[in-house]
């Protein structure tokens, strides 16, 4: 018995599962990451693969990589990217976004710590004025 077919999804259905606009989907390929089948009418259909990536893609973007960060690390298409070094790329990137969390973190703690104490200040220096 053969093995049943690839399950083949439309643009219209990968747009509404995931939330985006078939604009979007229609960039990623535009940009080389996805690449979908064309059935004889030339219609666009996306494959298992197709939708894994463009999940990677959107969990990329909502971490605030780029589209050429997310290219890197998944790697483009046309490109044979092993499992192992997609894994060792988003280590790589993951390390660098985590360390400009900490430092943003940092800063806004900073901010946090100097902007209580001028309040403090204020309030005191309000509560001067008006008691006098």
């Amino acid at each position: 018995m053969p093995p049943a077919p690839e399950p083949l999804f439309t643009i219209s259905h990968l747009a509404r599962e995931l939330g985006i606009t078939p604009r979007s989907i229609r960039y990623y390929e535009e940009r080389g990451l996805i690449a979908p089948q064309r059935t004889l009418g030339r219609q666009r259909v996306y494959g298992k693969r197709d939708r894994a990536r463009l999940k990677l893609i959107l969990r990329g973007r909502r971490f605030g990589y780029s589209l050429e960060e997310i290219a890197e690390m998944i790697g483009h298409t046309d490109e044979a990217v092993t499992e192992a070094e997609q894994i060792r790329q988003s280590l790589r990137f993951g390390e660098r976004k985590l360390q400009d969390i900490r430092a943003r973190m940092e800063e806004l703690n900073q901010m946090e710590q100097e902007l209580v104490a001028v309040r403090d200040r204020l309030r005191q220096r309000l509560t001067d004025i008006e008691t006098k």
